[in-house]
């Protein structure tokens, strides 16, 4: 019988693999390169370094990048835009916004689909859903042989007004589809049916963009793992936080455009609340960036206002992520003004950083910790040899630049990285109402273990957690979810001038959308949940808050005054007196899958027998070289503590203990480090 439970986490630079074994309980996990120009290749990989055979897994599931770097390096299929006449420059206008305010010369990325691509039709659809202008079929037919001899791959089609009525987008895929062979064609009634045009039309042409992309990708790993004996459904984890199974993904491509950024933050929740914390902060560093996450009283909270490239936003719920430059790869530089600057660029998986003696030149965060003494010279359980002489040698632009020898260097060079990386903690804590210090900071990835207690020092966060895993905790997160889907609708009326029974048809009608989307992933109806959600605003206000409703609704007394009660927290002030506006509704579907258990350990051996050298450290703040611990930490006993100065080793991280800290060894072997006082 199958037995194993995959997860794999596909990221820039490695692919992370866990392993848990639903007979015995035991975990393994598995660490390795990523293949980005063969990214299917790259997963089968980690399963194989894993060993275990496809026939006896039970669950796969992973997350991937692929979308995103489909979006990023822009090697995208050729797609057309069929749009209302007089709309085809939409994704082009944009909101005449720029990502920096300050910078004249800073142009927004160009649209995903070139103007010569944008074809307009005649049809019109009045704001209440009636059809004015209905399609003409020849008219569709003569767009379909342009298209043809364009050689067009795939087809967004978004009409005005269509979120009320798609019945004339569902028209022209209609002909499309029989005209056309082997085009992927999707509409933006299908997609997301919410009012403005730029939003629509901009996730729509993602979702028409990655189609292809996202269907080719999963038929080649599905074929790889067939013949490796795994017949089932893999699941691929979305944005908004939730999986889905590889036959939706191509209808959805644009939820998986930030696939892999979710499975972080919901590995945080999980491990934050096993150590007791129901606030936390994620930090997930890997080789390439860093991504951070916030779950407050139990919950991650969900944003709307996401995208991958400025000017370009993906509407579907997403798990508000914050995401920079800063990674174990990311590079140091002296800008024009002679300043030292770390990130956004990075080494990435080749050539890597200096260290790795791939060609790489340039100091990177792995570089200089590796000159600092914090990283061992053999990682990955002796699979990577790291070179202390070209990390040395990476830095000498540094040293002549500043008078800094090559220990002051590389401190130098985390001290940016860690500039960089609270400013991110604050964007998302702090500018949201937050306070770090009422968090405990969740570190993992390859690199977050390193940095997490100088994060911790600077914020004020009183404790730091390092998972068991922190190198595939990731992954570890595409084990934890369920299958979801948000059905959303756009809802625009006064409070007082809607009778409950009214939403509750809204409602109803929703949610037998949602239970037939889940129905088509085999989730049996017992283990299927309906969360309702109702996004209000003050009248005359621009921006919304969501909050939960009950289901069936009785009253919407509770929602309002949460409403007031999460306004207050975010914005500081809230108005009882003022008019509420609803402006639109979601269902959020789950359909529950079991999650592993992870086990508790019981004290084995002594803190001596982890002890495994003394290496030469530098600290900064214990001015200069320490004689400091490493242990090795598979063997370091639950219930112990360790003070710092210590370094902890394992396969997939390392994590520092600096001066002035104390670690802790909890029954799940997570380390919990905080400031000695």
């Amino acid at each position: 019988m199958s037995q194993y439970r995959v997860a794999v986490d596909a990221g820039g630079t490695f692919t992370d693999v866990f392993v848990f074994n639903e007979q015995t309980n035991e975990i393994e996990v598995a660490k390795t390169p990523s293949m980005p120009e063969n990214p299917e290749r790259g997963v089968v990989n980690g399963v194989d370094a894993a060993n275990v055979s496809g026939k006896d897994i039970s669950l796969l599931s992973h997350g991937t990048t692929v979308g995103t770097n489909a979006l990023i390096e822009r090697k995208l299929p050729k797609t057309a835009l069929i749009a209302t006449k007089g709309f085809r420059d939409v994704t082009e206008i944009r909101r005449g916004t720029k990502s920096d305010l300050w910078d004249a010369y800073k142009d927004v990325a160009p649209p995903y689909i070139e103007r010569r691509n944008r074809f307009e039709v005649n049809e019109r659809v009045d704001y209440k859903g009636n059809v004015l202008t209905e399609i003409q079929e020849e008219e569709v037919k003569a767009l379909a042989k342009t298209l043809k001899q364009k050689g067009i791959e795939s087809v967004a089609i978004c009409f005005m007004n269509a979120y009320v009525n798609g019945e004339n987008e569902r028209k022209v895929k209609a002909v499309l589809e029989e005209e056309l062979d082997d085009v992927y064609v999707c509409t933006s009634s299908q997609v997301l049916p919410e009012i403005f045009e730029h939003e629509r039309t901009s996730t729509t042409i993602i979702n028409a963009v990655l189609g292809p992309i996202m269907s080719q990708y999963m038929g080649r790993l599905e074929d790889h793992m067939k013949t490796r004996g795994y017949k089932d459904d893999i699941l691929v984890l979305h944005s908004g936080g939730g999986v889905m199974t590889s036959e939706m993904v191509p209808r959805l491509a644009a939820r998986v455009a930030s696939s892999g950024i979710a499975a972080g933050a919901i590995a945080s929740k999980h491990i934050a609340q096993l150590c007791g914390f129901n606030n936390a902060i994620g930090l997930d560093m890997g080789g390439t960036s860093c991504d951070i996450s916030l779950m407050y009283e139990g919950d991650l909270p969900v944003t709307k206002d996401w995208y991958i490239e400025y000017g370009y936003p993906i509407g579907f719920p997403s798990v508000e992520v914050r995401t920079i430059g800063a990674g174990g790869g990311s590079l140091a530089r002296i800008d024009d003004g002679g300043s030292l600057r770390n990130g956004p660029e990075s080494a990435g998986a080749d050539p890597g950083p200096a260290c790795y003696g791939l060609g790489g030149e340039e100091p990177t965060n792995t570089d200089a910790n590796l000159i600092l003494g914090r990283l061992n010279d053999k990682l990955l359980d002796g699979q990577l040899t790291l070179e202390r002489e070209a990390a040395v040698k990476s830095v000498q632009s540094i040293c002549e630049n500043f008078g800094f020898n090559e220990y002051e260097a590389a401190n130098a060079i985390l001290k940016v990285a860690n500039a960089n990386m609270s400013d991110a903690l604050r964007l998302i804590s702090v500018q949201k109402g937050y306070d770090p210090r009422d968090f405990a900071l969740v570190a993992f990835g390859g690199a977050g273990a390193l940095q997490s207690a100088y994060l911790a020092k600077e914020l004020e966060i009183p404790s730091v957690i390092v998972p068991k895993y922190p190198g595939v905790s990731a992954a570890l997160g595409c084990l934890l979810v369920d299958v979801r889907h948000d059905i959303t609708q756009t809802f625009v009326a006064n409070l007082d001038d809607i009778k409950d029974d009214e939403l509750e048809e809204k409602y109803i009608e929703m949610e037998k959308e949602a239970i037939g989307l889940l129905e088509k992933e085999k989730i049996k109806s017992e283990n299927m949940t309906l969360i309702r959600h109702l996004e209000m605003r003050y009248s005359g206000q621009w921006r919304s808050l969501e909050v939960t409703i009950n289901r069936p609704l009785d009253s919407l007394d509770q929602a309002v005054a949460k409403f007031h009660q999460e306004h207050e927290r975010a914005y500081a002030f809230s108005d009882i007196d003022k008019s509420i506006e609803i402006y639109g509704l979601r269902v959020e579907a789950v359909g529950s899958v079991s999650k592993p258990q992870l086990p508790k350990e019981e004290p084995q051996g002594t803190l001596e027998d982890a002890l495994k050298e003394y290496r030469d450290v530098y600290f900064e703040e214990s001015n200069g070289i320490v004689q400091t611990p490493i242990y090795n930490r598979a063997d370091v006993p639950v219930d112990s503590r360790i003070n710092g100065p210590a370094v902890v080793e394992q396969l997939d991280s390392t994590v520092v203990i600096p001066p002035e800290f104390q670690a802790y060894i909890d029954k799940y072997k997570n380390i919990i480090i905080s400031l000695v006082k």
